[in-house]
């Protein structure tokens, strides 16, 4: 399963207050941190394919021409 795939798979409720849906983007955040002091050597090539595949400009060839 890609990482697109899951985006598909979480709904963010609705009726979260502000203040919930920071403490979420806070624990998600440093989640993210601790992962990437761990495993940042074995998951930084992986995830610079991830994002030049992801990008509009890797994945339109009409960027390619010249107007």
């Amino acid at each position: 399963m890609t990482r697109t795939d899951l985006r598909v798979l979480f709904e963010i409720p609705d009726y979260w207050t502000p203040e919930q849906a920071l403490a979420v983007y806070e624990l998600i955040d440093g989640l993210r941190e601790i992962i990437l002091s761990r495993y940042e050597a074995q998951i930084m090539d992986p995830l610079r394919e991830e994002c030049a595949s992801a990008s509009p400009e890797a994945s339109d060839p009409s960027r390619d021409r010249d107007f």
